[in-house]
């Protein structure tokens, strides 16, 4: 899909969508949430809550799965997580369905901005230990719905050999086939399908004083591999904060090994396609990338 396809949400249609259909919250400010992401809009509604609506038709999945999994998912969470509250309809000329939800306090993180990195990697891998841990009998397994997150990490190899030719000016096409061939060749997951969140990077952790406070955006929500959840280790942590996250999250070395093959194909399929349309996120994708080689086990 283009990037022309995105539509814009402002707080006036957001404002009269809550209006007619939740008039217990009409009145409420409306507030524009800037890191939001590519894929849905975000606004707090008063002090504690927030309108979540996607942008793209790709995104409107995540409502559904989002509205059905989350609130039985909270109660075995350590940390916040947003849990829908409402379901709004189409309206006002947004045509998708959206979520009212609990507003999660926090400042998202962003790579080499964190004043207490191996403190927030032990969080959050206390907190996906749990989040694995959780019944996964029923969940959705991998589909276009969280674009493939927790599927056999074989599955991305032809994108992952496509893209390396594409950024094969910027790095050396060698060592990357070599780290994706590490990758490949370690152990299938052998146990059985887990919840994963499918996108745990800076922009999806909140962190309030020094703390992890909450996760957000579970579009990549479903059951599977858990060796996508370790692409944090590379795309947010340094060294030291990638160490503290692996004792805490304590995978084996077969699933540490997909997951750094997760994190070396999405920083891959990232660069290339942002470079020009979202610069700060190619310069994500290339940090990505950079660790992953540097932190190369062959």
């Amino acid at each position: 899909m283009s990037e022309a396809a995105r539509i814009e949400v402002t707080a006036e249609t957001v404002e009269r969508m809550v209006a007619s259909q939740f008039p217990r919250w009409a009145g409420l400010p409306i507030i524009p949430v800037p890191a939001s992401g590519t894929d849905n809009a975000m606004f707090r509604l008063g002090d504690e809550l927030a309108v979540r609506l996607p942008r793209v038709d790709w995104a409107v999945a995540a409502v559904h799965k989002e509205q059905a999994w989350l609130p039985k998912l909270a109660p075995h969470l350590p940390l916040p997580i947003p849990v829908p509250l409402a379901r709004g309809a189409p309206g006002g000329g947004y045509p998708w369905p959206w979520s009212v939800c609990r507003w999660v306090p926090g400042e998202t993180v962003a790579p080499g901005s964190i004043p207490h990195e191996t403190g927030l990697a032990r969080d959050l891998g206390g907190f996906l230990r749990a989040l694995w841990a959780v019944d996964a009998s029923g969940g959705p397994p991998p589909g276009p719905h969280n674009f493939g997150r927790g599927a056999p990490l074989r599955s991305r190899d032809r994108r992952a050999k496509a893209d390396m030719a594409l950024v094969g000016a910027m790095y050396d096409p060698a060592m990357l086939a070599e780290v994706w061939e590490t990758a490949l060749a370690a152990p299938a997951w052998e146990g059985p399908p887990v919840w994963i969140h499918g996108d745990p990077q800076g922009g999806n952790l909140l962190v309030l004083d020094g703390r992890l406070n909450g996760v957000i955006d579970f579009g990549g929500l479903g059951v599977g591999d858990p060796a996508c959840d370790l692409i944090v280790a590379w795309n947010l942590f340094g060294p030291e904060g990638r160490a503290a996250f692996r004792t805490a999250i304590g995978v084996d070395q077969a699933t540490w090994r997909r997951g750094r093959g997760w994190a070396l194909s999405t920083g891959l399929t990232a660069l290339p396609y942002y470079l020009d349309r979202l610069p700060a996120v190619a310069r994500w994708a290339r940090r990505t990338l950079d660790e992953v080689l540097a932190d190369a086990e062959l």
